[in-house]
């Protein structure tokens, strides 16, 4: 018998007809003996719906009330997904957060765990029950409701999940595990037994949406077994997911890449001509960050009259206002000319067996450069690849590279 933590995403439960379905997958785990908590989420779009009420009483609502308000989304869930299941005669019980008593710290709207007691919720296990609990929503020490921001439930299921020493935190989405790549872009993506944390962590940053960061960091740091599983396969039919786990786990040899990971919202701003000396880069990035605009990728090539050219990537949704800041300390840097360009994307390939073998950089970039595309920046870590490119190049970057290193092939 195993303790099995699930997490089940908006779409899974986002009407009465799949809350039943999401009971009878949960009565299938309990009826082979595992103990089992589900961590669920608000249905489909009424988070959403919460914020645009809270919205439209006041413009910038207090973040304290708005979690009050926003929590409610999932209350409703826990309730109905109980209801479900005993109506299929299963003992369940529901939990919000401040029922389990998932302490956070009072940063509302964006709060951070602070520690769980599972007390309660071993208690119910125990007893025979499902435990389900409303993920996303916490309480701090003075018993305010917080929430935990985008990406919450994953993170709620996988602390409970570390909490409980839970054998697996299996998150049910839209998909039936992590892919290659984008089989929308590639069809002959292929979905991966095993991933580990690391490459799954760069991917998850790089553009891949399967997971949340927040998530997949907790879950490396106490040592919780990801498995990620579609909720929309018919009942016993389901396949094996993919099982996100450490580098030691894996058996066989792993693949030199594991993924293509691309991101669409990236925007390149340029800073030519500015005076090579001690400091330039904080001057230039300083009120950057002052603004709270996230900076990913930078390059900065050193002239031989004395100045200096400096390009970074920011979201495109923040490029205007990076822009706007630019133009305003132009002068006090001494700026020759401030350009930029929104039409840029990102593509990554992943892999931890980056490590150990050579030539995956000259091997990349001979596939982009055979088929004409130019490669505007580079970025490197032990087992990723980044490169900015021209937007319009992107699918056809991510076809080459996928068949260039063999990602459609089962590994031997």
């Amino acid at each position: 018998m195993a303790l099995i933590v699930q997490k089940y995403g908006g779409t899974s439960v986002g009407s009465p007809e799949r809350i039943k379905n999401v009971a009878r997958r949960v009565a299938s785990w309990r009826a082979k003996g595992h103990q089992v908590v589900v961590v669920v989420s608000a249905m489909s779009g009424e988070t959403n719906r919460l914020i645009a009420l809270a919205r439209e009483v006041q413009a910038q609502p207090a973040p304290r009330e708005l979690d009050v308000l926003a929590a409610t989304g999932e209350q409703v869930t826990i309730g109905l997904l109980s209801m479900a299941l005993m109506d299929i005669g299963v003992k369940a019980r529901s939990y919000t957060g401040g029922q389990v008593r998932v302490l956070t710290d009072s940063a509302f709207t964006k709060a951070r765990i602070v520690s769980i007691d599972e007390g309660n919720i071993r208690r119910d296990l125990n007893e025979g029950h499902v435990v389900v609990v409303a993920g996303f929503q916490g309480v701090d020490e003075a018993g305010s409701i917080t929430t935990l921001g985008r990406g919450g439930s994953d993170t709620s299921a996988v602390a409970i999940a570390a909490a409980l020493k839970a054998d697996e935190c299996q998150i049910y989405t839209d998909v039936d595990g992590v892919y290659t790549t984008d089989p929308r872009i590639v069809p002959e993506a292929r979905r991966l037994e095993t991933i580990t944390f690391e490459e799954m962590l760069e991917m998850a940053s790089l553009g891949s949406k399967v997971l949340q960061i927040r998530s997949v960091e907790f879950a490396g740091k106490y040592k919780v077994k990801l498995r990620v599983l579609s909720s929309l396969e018919e009942l016993g039919k389901e396949g094996p997911g993919t099982l996100i786990t450490f580098e030691e786990d894996i058996k066989m040899e792993q693949p030199t890449i594991s993924g293509i990971a691309f991101n669409r919202d990236e925007a390149k701003l340029t800073v030519l001509g500015v005076p090579d000396r001690p400091g330039i880069a904080y001057q230039i990035l300083g009120p950057v960050a002052e603004s709270n605009i996230d900076v990913d990728m930078i390059i900065q090539n050193v002239g031989h009259d004395g100045s200096t050219d400096f390009s970074f990537t920011v979201p495109r949704g923040e490029f205007a206002k990076a822009m706007a800041i630019l133009e305003q300390i132009k002068s006090h840097i001494g700026a020759r000319e401030i350009t930029g360009d929104n039409k840029i994307t990102k593509v990554s390939i992943v892999g931890v067996g980056m490590r150990s073998h050579v030539g995956i950089a000259s091997k990349m970039f001979r596939t982009l450069a055979e088929e004409g595309i130019n490669i505007r920046m580079i970025s490197t870590s032990e087992i990723k690849i980044s490169v900015v490119i021209d937007e319009k190049y992107l699918e056809l970057a991510v076809r080459v590279l996928h068949k260039a290193f063999d990602l459609d092939q089962v590994p031997a």
